[in-house]
């Protein structure tokens, strides 16, 4: 189906913030001149259909799960930007197929849980959090039996991304030894080693801690298979994705004593809001960290995600690009002074740019650039044109059985 969107006044740019995003990206889009409504919490689906039939941008965290149903209702909608790194929220393949690019934020809240790990490290090292919570119950348990210094140490990674480069810097810092394993190839910074099993790795280190995002590979790669293969007394951390580890698995292993510690700050199943009766098997276990998914909640961290988020929506409204997108084919075309700009999504089919550049050389029309990328579902073409006819091009284009959205910037 051919869902044209036209130009308009950046006035008319309705932009749509749910789940307390950072004031630092209302700031950005009301810089721009759009029209922007923010919500402190996440809504269902049948709401967010109602609010977002006449959204051009839709901003969200992580409890906002935006099903294809309320995609093929989003007629308006350019673009969904997820402030946060996971997109497992929103129906990727069902947005990219309706021509809508989504975002995320992959480098703001590093630095934010790289430092969480490297905290919890320590506390699981020195059965910190036992200690304070007997002080804080009265009780007096002065011990060293069972506590150590990390210095020494070894720290295996799982997932050398942008976080668990910068805990293996981070812990390098406290003296550690770090191995990391991941199934792509990457430049090890530092004195930081590449393993190539997970096996190996689990059997080699005193703390493991898991930097993965969640797919098909790594949902569940950590049970109790794996759990045996760690060191005895080792400690686990998991500040990634809440299905990659078993926690019944893992709090077996806690309670047998082989697994000596555990840090947790994600789970299978999270409360959409506050809670007062969150359950987990983890629960009340000695030397175990648990945390409400606060990885990237500091105010720093928020405000970068604000930023990094805001920026990209604004580059897709105002010029087209779709650099960084997770779903979409990526394009960055500098604008040319002085010409119209079409942007238009299509089914990915043979002949598609053939036709197109027929109707603009039909029009005697001057391309004066013009590029497309594709993936298995669509393509898109960003092309700029002589001012005069740049209507009549659309209106073309978007005739077309191929096409999905077709947009102008002038």
């Amino acid at each position: 189906m051919t869902i044209p969107v036209t130009s308009f006044p950046k006035s008319e740019i309705k932009i749509l913030l749910l789940e307390n995003i950072h004031a630092s990206a209302q700031e950005i889009f009301r810089g721009e001149g759009f029209a922007v409504e923010s919500l402190p919490g996440a809504v269902k689906e049948a709401e967010l259909i109602e609010r977002i039939r006449d959204v051009h941008v839709l901003g969200i965290r992580s409890k906002t799960m935006v099903t294809a149903r309320a995609l093929a209702e989003a007629r308006r909608l350019l673009a969904v930007g997820c402030f946060c790194i996971g997109t497992n929220q929103v129906a990727l393949r069902a947005a990219g197929q309706a021509g809508t690019p989504v975002f995320n934020a992959p480098f703001s809240n590093t630095r934010s849980v790289a430092e969480m790990i490297i905290a919890e490290i320590v506390f699981l090292a020195r059965q910190l959090g036992d200690r304070s919570r007997e002080v804080h119950a009265g009780q007096w348990r002065k011990v060293a039996v069972g506590c150590h210094e990390v210095r020494g140490k070894t720290l295996g990674i799982i997932g050398y991304g942008h976080i668990g480069t910068q805990v293996a810097i981070l812990a390098e810092a406290f003296g550690m030894r770090v191995l990391y394993y991941d199934i792509a190839s990457k430049l090890p910074v530092g004195n930081v080693r590449a393993v190539p099993t997970l096996a190996e790795l689990l059997g080699a280190s005193d703390f493991v801690t898991l930097h993965v995002p969640e797919t098909p590979q790594t949902k569940g790669m950590i049970g109790a298979e794996e759990l045996a293969h760690m060191k005895q007394g080792g400690y686990l951390l998991n500040a990634s994705r809440g299905t990659v580890v078993d926690i019944a698995a893992l709090a077996a292993a806690v309670r047998s004593g082989h697994v000596a510690g555990a840090a947790v700050d994600v789970y299978p199943e999270e409360p959409e809001g506050k809670s007062d009766d969150f359950g987990s098997e983890l629960r009340g276990l000695p030397n175990v960290i648990l945390t409400p998914h606060i990885g990237g909640s500091t105010e720093e961290a928020q405000e970068a995600i604000g930023r990094e988020v805001a920026t990209s929506l604004v580059k897709l409204v105002n010029s087209g690009t779709t650099t960084g997108a997770v779903n979409f084919p990526q394009v960055e075309l500098a604008v040319s002074p002085g010409a119209h700009r079409i942007l238009n999504v299509h089914r990915n089919v043979p002949g598609v740019l053939r036709d197109i550049n027929k109707l603009v050389s039909d029009l005697g029309a001057n391309i004066r650039s013009q590029l497309l990328a594709t993936d298995a579902d669509v393509g898109y073409l960003v092309m700029d044109l002589d001012h005069d006819v740049s209507d009549e091009v659309k209106r073309g284009i978007a005739a077309l059985e191929t096409s999905i959205k077709t947009r102008i910037l002038y």
